[in-house]
């Protein structure tokens, strides 16, 4: 059977215009299709329900077509049974153009929007006009509560037709209502951290320092100043800051992938050391932005950027590295996100566009109030950009995704762990080479619980105790051992050591198999299955 909307639009002129333009093979798929779309189910009740506005067009005798906005109460427009809606008409100007047209031709046409989700859905029925006289019941099934203005007629819809309508360029738009429960989690938060400074503002002496601000001088030691140059909350828990040369000039070039060393404060007063993707377009070179995501169970590095890190706040940091380095290739690619891994994948596709690479991005989410950097995502992006909300019920499915992908591109995955292990599977279920998958994890892979061990350094025969909530890099640190080290999660595999006794626990993501083989170990993240481990230090 033919959706109803097609029966109704695909008259021989559109066929013809499909033709011409080669889409009618596309178009014939509405005229093979299983469900009519002509009767209303809970979905579109709910959504027809929720609307306070929508348009509608009607036509004259002479066949002008008249199009009206129509407002009221959130609910004003009402469903009725499955293939009747209705709407309560007020007094308004009095040109009664909708009304008259009707008279003539009782065909209508509705578009009904949803701005904040970009969602719409379009109606074709027919229009009886009732009044009270004639049918009192059915003019009080219309009135809303509220809104005690004087009904003089009812539409009452016959629905024939409706169908959604693709979201892309439908531009966002928030009632206040929207703003303001969008802004109620940032407030509470406002509000709690404002306790907790109060709190913590008590508790100090009066004489004591400071010692959880940016000093005037900077933090950090690293050869590249910045300046903190900019500072927007993205989410109620993820905060973008834009970093400048305190002088203007030219920042280090970087490309896609790469990320910054930030100098920061932990909750235990220690100086420490976090990394953060360039979310910035690469094409930049004026500013790098970063956005954090404020983990309140963490150390205190995420929670110091967010607190402390104000406007003209001055940073000493090493220059950008690049682990998760996206290839020159005509291949095309396929960018996967979750949650705040979209900071690295972003840039990425700002990449991809500007070379022409065809590539196509989906992107995880907790909620669309979870989206960091949806407004540019979608700005750039339009239809190369797949969303998934958690608290509406929409999933990624990796597996689906990874079967029906082109089986010659790369693919870029960042995202909690349990993402990139569902791509990493998918990827050889369905015959994708390792050297097309890459991958940043953002922290080490747990695989058991940490237990206490015992580290010998071979070379000076000492012995350090390996605690429970402590790395191996951390107690080397410790006991003053010079060690090379980088990022801290085993993604960049700097911190390898030679393991000469001993079974490791490997959480990296960095070294390969063969690497493991050759016993191996990233410092920074793994530990020992056995009670002690001899390293090659």
């Amino acid at each position: 059977m033919p959706r109803a909307f097609a029966t109704i639009n695909f008259t021989p002129s559109v066929k013809a215009a499909q033709t011409r333009y080669h889409s009618r093979e596309a178009n014939m798929g509405f005229e093979l299709a299983d469900d009519a779309r002509s009767d209303l189910t809970l979905r579109e009740a709910e959504f027809i329900e929720a609307r306070d506005s929508f348009y509608q067009a009607t036509v004259n005798e002479d066949g002008w077509p008249y199009v009206q906005h129509r407002g009221g109460p959130i609910g004003f427009l009402k469903v009725l049974d499955k293939n009747t809606i209705g709407f309560a008409d007020f007094s308004g100007n009095r040109q009664y153009l909708s009304v008259g047209n009707l008279q003539a031709n009782e065909r209508i046409a509705m578009i009904l929007m949803d701005y904040r989700e970009q969602r719409r859905i379009k109606i074709w029925g027919r229009v009886k006009i009732v009044h009270e006289h004639e049918a009192p019941e059915l003019i009080a099934r219309l009135e809303m509560p509220t809104y005690r203005a004087r009904i003089e007629r009812a539409f009452i819809i016959t629905v024939e037709a409706w169908d959604w309508n693709c979201p892309q360029h439908i531009t966002p738009r928030y009632t206040d209502a929207d703003i303001e429960e969008l802004l109620a989690p940032m407030q509470a938060e406002i509000a709690k951290l404002k306790q907790m400074q109060k709190s913590s503002d008590i508790a100090k002496t009066a004489n004591a320092p400071n010692t959880t601000t940016v000093p005037a001088a900077g933090l950090g030691n690293g050869p590249l100043s910045l300046v903190v140059s900019g500072i927007r909350q993205l989410t109620p828990k993820i905060r973008a800051i834009e970093l400048r040369d305190p002088q203007g000039a030219d920042l280090p070039k970087v490309e896609a992938g790469a990320h910054l060393k930030l100098p920061v404060i932990l909750s235990n007063g220690q100086s420490a050391i976090r990394h953060y993707s360039i979310a910035s377009n690469p094409a930049r070179r004026d500013i790098y932005e970063i956005a954090v995501l404020r983990e309140d169970q963490g150390e205190g590095g995420s929670a110091f950027v967010h607190q402390h890190y104000q406007l003209g706040s001055l940073l000493h940091c090493e220059l950008p590295r690049n682990d998760f380095r996206l290839l020159s290739s005509a291949q095309p690619v396929l960018l996967i996100a979750g949650g705040i891994g979209i900071t690295a994948i972003k840039p990425m596709a700002q990449s991809l566009s500007a070379s022409g690479t065809a590539f196509e991005m989906h992107y995880a989410a907790a909620s669309q109030g979870d989206m960091a950097l949806g407004d540019r995502l979608r700005r750039d992006l339009g239809v190369q950009l797949h969303c998934y909300f958690s608290d509406q019920g929409q999933r990624l499915a990796i597996d689906e995704l990874l079967k029906n992908a082109n089986k010659d591109s790369n693919i870029y995955v960042c995202g909690p762990s349990r993402l990139i292990d569902a791509v990493l599977e998918a990827t050889k279920r369905y015959g994708f080479d390792e050297e097309q998958v890459h991958y940043e994890h953002f922290s080490a892979t747990k695989t058991t619980e940490n237990r206490p061990f015992n580290v010998v350094l071979k070379r000076s025969n000492k012995v350090i105790p390996i605690q429970a909530n402590q790395t191996v890099l951390q107690a080397l640190n410790d006991a003053g051992v010079d060690t090379l080290s980088d990022c801290g999660v085993g993604n960049c595999g700097t911190c390898a050591v030679k393991v000469l006794a001993g079974e490791v626990e490997h959480r990296d993501h960095a070294l390969n198999a063969k690497q493991k083989q050759n016993n191996l170990m990233c410092v920074c993240v793994s530990r020992a299955h056995t009670d002690t481990i001899t390293l090659d230090l």
